[in-house]
């Protein structure tokens, strides 16, 4: 799978929770409502992502590109970032 393949993936109300998402290229992806619950995130590229609504609770998010991503209501409660 390349990364166009991956761009605007639909992964709305997915349950990541604890998943690893090391440097995942997840560009335009629908995230909305996600449960990201203390998920490894580092260096993922997630750059005009829909994480309306996301719980991210704990997650990692260092050296992660969020350019243009809709956070709105997210829960960012303990998150970590650089």
């Amino acid at each position: 799978m390349n990364n166009t393949d991956k761009e605007r993936a639909n992964l709305a109300g997915a349950d990541l929770t604890r998943a690893s998402l090391i440097g995942a290229y997840l560009v335009g992806a629908n995230l909305q409502g996600a449960k990201l619950v203390w998920a490894n995130l580092i260096g993922a590229n997630l750059a005009g992502a829909t994480l309306r609504w996301a719980n991210l609770e704990g997650a990692d998010l260092r050296f992660v590109n969020l350019e243009g991503a809709d956070l709105t209501g997210a829960n960012l409660r303990e998150t970590k970032f650089s």
